[in-house]
């Protein structure tokens, strides 16, 4: 069950001009589901994408950084669902590659113009003929209305579609930002088992972009974690049409703070409704560290504790066993940490100081804060001025039971 999981009414999805999107049933992998997604992008739109860090990335991140070193003039993408054609060796490639070529068939395009996307299960072949078939559907249904049917599309062991959609003023002209993002287990940051992809119909020069997309991609999809498990298949793209009339350059130009706030606002939302959905999550919690000596420090520690599957289940039990953030905390890596100057705080409640239970700590204030829905662990290092926070999720039975069904 997603936590608090917001899903705009479609009536608050705003079309992003240059932006179409179309969707079909392939039967990729189970019959009479939406599957397949094509994107057809304005001429002139810029591009940019952040890719997993796995060194065993599937073929269509292979591929896809390939077009996208080859130039700037991306046109559409391909979006599937259910295969993930990772591990799928130089077959994965070449299959991934004919997607390219069938779509831009269709849509009068060069195939390094288009850029193919896959997320499903690894080391099994990605039906290239049934996607083929389903194209002509995928093409024919292109609108720049269906940013909710391609959040459908895109889904896996997903609960919910996730969408985010503003509008933002630039001087005289209204920009819509709108994007989707799919993933809810084998989430870890470099990035996980997501896809995400953020379009404006503001313009942004190309390396401009590619700089925001990495920026924006540290400030979120690589801020959040649910199992510790770094996928084959993530991809974060950013768009920027430029069929607004509006465009930004450099940093110096007076749109780019609020345009790049918004953007990084966008996949913030994203991110955490990616957490909020995860795999048998039911809680939401949020790991802020700070008076670490670097970011570096501050990260390490906030990983730490998300990622131990004790404080996870104890987070799942509503089970104030706090002893194991401490724990956590003290194997992060660290070698000269003075637990003595730690302080540890569960939302307004001080649990933990001068290297133990704090004085006025009462288990009963512990249990109030774990039962609730959305958690704060804030943890004071003592060693500086340097503060970061990741987003992670508790661990539950159904979490189990839902990866040990995955082929099912």
């Amino acid at each position: 069950m997603a936590v608090n999981l917001h899903i705009p009414a479609e009536s608050d999805i705003h079309p992003v001009a240059g932006v179409e999107l179309g969707v079909a049933e392939a039967g990729i992998r189970k019959a009479n589901r939406r599957d397949l997604t094509v994107m057809r992008l304005a001429a002139g739109s810029a591009v940019a994408g952040v890719f997993t860090r796995n060194r065993f990335c599937a073929a269509p991140v292979q591929v896809c950084q390939a077009h996208l070193a080859a130039g700037p003039d991306i046109g559409a993408l391909v979006i599937n669902t259910g295969i993930a054609n990772a591990g799928t060796g130089q077959a994965g490639v070449h299959a991934a590659r004919r997607t390219c070529e069938e779509a831009a068939r269709l849509l009068g395009l060069r195939p390094e113009q288009v850029l193919p996307f896959s997320t499903g299960v690894i080391l099994e072949p990605l039906p290239v003929d049934r996607i083929a078939a389903a194209l002509p559907r995928a093409v024919a249904d292109l609108s720049p209305a269906n940013w909710m049917a391609a959040a459908h599309a895109i889904m896996t062991t997903d609960t919910l579609p996730k969408l985010h959609s503003r509008r933002v003023q630039l001087g005289d002209a209204t920009v819509a930002v709108t994007g989707i993002s799919k993933g809810a287990g084998m989430i870890r940051p470099n990035m996980a088992t997501m896809l995400s992809f953020l379009a404006t119909d503001a313009g942004i020069a190309p390396a401009l972009l590619a700089r925001m997309a990495r920026e924006i991609a540290d400030m979120s999809f690589n801020r959040i974690t649910v199992d510790g498990d770094t996928s084959t298949n993530d991809s974060f793209v950013l768009v920027a049409t430029g069929a607004a009339g509006v465009s930004v350059q450099s940093e110096s130009d007076p749109h780019y703070g609020a345009l790049r706030a918004a953007l990084a606002e966008a996949a913030k939302d994203l991110a955490q409704k990616i957490v909020r959905d995860a795999e048998g999550a039911t809680k939401f919690i949020t790991v802020r560290v700070e008076e670490a000596g670097s970011t570096e420090e501050a990260l390490k520690v906030a990983y730490a504790v998300a990622h131990s599957p004790l404080v996870k289940t104890a987070f799942y039990a509503s089970d104030p066993n706090l002893g194991r953030i401490l724990a956590a905390v003290g194997y992060a890596g660290i070698d000269d940490l003075d637990v003595s100057r730690v302080r540890l705080w569960l939302d307004d409640v001080l649990v933990a100081s001068e290297g133990g239970r704090h004085p006025g700590y009462r288990e009963e204030d512990g249990q109030r804060v774990m039962k609730q829905p959305e958690i704060t662990v804030r943890i004071a290092l003592a060693r500086g001025q340097a503060a970061d926070t990741v987003y992670t999720c508790d661990f539950s039975h159904d979490y189990v039971s839902i990866n040990a069904d995955y082929r099912s």
